[in-house]
């Protein structure tokens, strides 16, 4: 039995290349590509079996009858993708999202593209004999705080331009809604998905009430070994679960900051144009400078810009 030093989270473990600011993650030119909480989670065959086993209603019990073949060359903003394997006849490829995104089925049809070349490159594609090819299954595991549906699927031919009742393509993604009070019966009948959700839960909770991400992340792992939620794991992974738990946290919060700061800044854009098409639009009525100065609340020089720039186009 580990002594209770052994048992916990310190902030040494946190590795120099996690690096983490108030404002989100700093990021450093030397950096590798991180892997998340729930990829390192799921990297083990039981534990993906089992949440294969939940999501299909299966029961499967040997974890060898997985293969896992994800794409480590594959990476979307960082992120390698989180798992694809298969099993029986079955090809799986496995995300977890903090973020809805709809342009999943198009990130799927490139995914899938490279797993069925890397299992078929040595058949003979112009052979009059048809070789079989793996069942594919889409699933995102969304845990965002966006409010989304607890089940709903996205399809490739919504993002078409002309729609039709029979698309020629078609790839559908399965999304489950993991948050509290949702998928209940999925996350019961998988421990490991369960004890991601409950260790993901403490860390915001934390952090919503003011606490920095390094110490909501040491004292929620730390509380999920006093409560054995994910026990073993924690303890055998104490630096890759510290570091992958912050990378995933300030991960997500710097995608959020800047989806906000692209909003803004678009807000702020409109503005300007408008301003703008006013001032336009006041100069060719001959309405003087100063008139419009005071209307709008900008310099002399900002309206001569502008009124430069419309003798030029003259």
């Amino acid at each position: 039995m580990e002594n209770k030093k052994e048992e916990t989270i310190t902030e040494d473990m946190i590795t120099e290349e996690t690096s983490v600011e108030n404002n989100g993650l700093s990021l450093k030119s030397n950096d590798k590509v991180k892997d998340t909480l729930f990829r390192t989670l799921f990297s083990d065959k039981k534990k993906l079996l089992s949440l294969y086993n939940a999501l299909n209603g299966s029961n499967y019990e040997d974890e060898n009858l997985i293969r896992i073949n994800t794409l480590e060359q594959v990476i979307f903003m960082r992120w390698k993708n989180d798992v694809s394997f298969i099993i029986k006849d079955s090809l799986n490829l496995y995300e977890h999202q903090s973020t809805p995104n709809p342009n999943m089925p198009l990130r799927c049809f490139y995914y899938i593209n490279d797993l069925y070349h890397k299992e078929t490159y040595q058949e003979d594609l112009y052979s009059s004999r048809m070789f079989n090819i793996p069942t594919p299954q889409f699933i995102v595991l969304y845990n965002g705080t966006d409010t989304q549906e607890e089940k709903f699927e996205y399809k490739l031919s919504d993002m078409f331009t002309n729609k039709t009742e029979n698309p020629a393509l078609e790839l559908k993604v399965m999304v489950y809604n993991i948050n509290k009070g949702m998928n209940e019966d999925v996350k019961n009948a998988c421990e490991a998905l369960k004890g991601y959700m409950i260790c993901v839960d403490k860390i915001r909770d934390k952090v919503n009430q003011g606490m920095s991400s390094t110490d909501a992340v040491i004292q929620s792992i730390n509380e999920c070994i006093e409560e054995d939620v994910l026990r073993d794991f924690f303890l055998e992974h104490k630096e890759i679960a510290m570091n992958a738990c912050l990378y995933e946290y300030d991960e997500q919060k710097h995608i959020k900051n800047e989806k906000n700061i692209s909003f803004e800044e678009g807000l702020a854009e409109g503005e300007e144009r408008k301003q703008y098409d006013i001032v336009l639009r006041m100069l060719e009525k001959n309405v003087p400078l100063k008139n419009i100065a005071d209307y709008l609340d900008v310099s002399i020089d900002y309206i001569k810009q502008i009124e430069a720039e419309l003798l030029a186009k003259a």
